[in-house]
């Protein structure tokens, strides 16, 4: 059975420890091993991506000072869409064009950057 010793709220901590058998791994060694896999991989990377969104939208809507609602007004669409991609649960990727309205409602500018990794 796995047991779970301690939970640390950011995936950048990798802080939870597995307990298997009385042989402890740290998250972290766990993770950079599956990281290997191309599949897990792609879709860690994608979790990543969709929480980071998540996270800047929430800030950036509370550094302005408004609610879901108004920033949904400001950015032509709903409440519901927003608190969707706040919450950094739901699946579906947002699109461009919806980043971009919301950046504009909060009088930001929507970057988008590549990271490389390796050679090309």
């Amino acid at each position: 059975m796995i047991r779970l010793n301690r939970i640390v709220s950011t995936l950048s901590e990798f802080s939870f420890v597995i307990i298997m058998k009385a042989k402890r791994i740290a998250l972290k060694d766990v993770i950079k091993k599956e990281l290997k896999d191309s599949e897990f991989s792609f879709y860690f990377q994608h979790e990543k991506s969709i929480s980071k969104i998540a996270r800047l939208i929430r800030d950036a809507r509370l550094k302005v000072g408004i609610t879901q609602a108004e920033l949904a007004a400001r950015a032509k669409t709903s409440q519901t869409v927003i608190a969707r991609l706040e919450s950094g649960i739901d699946k579906r990727t947002p699109s461009l064009d919806l980043l971009e309205r919301i950046a504009r409602a909060l009088k930001a500018k929507l970057l988008v950057s590549f990271e490389y990794q390796g050679i090309l």
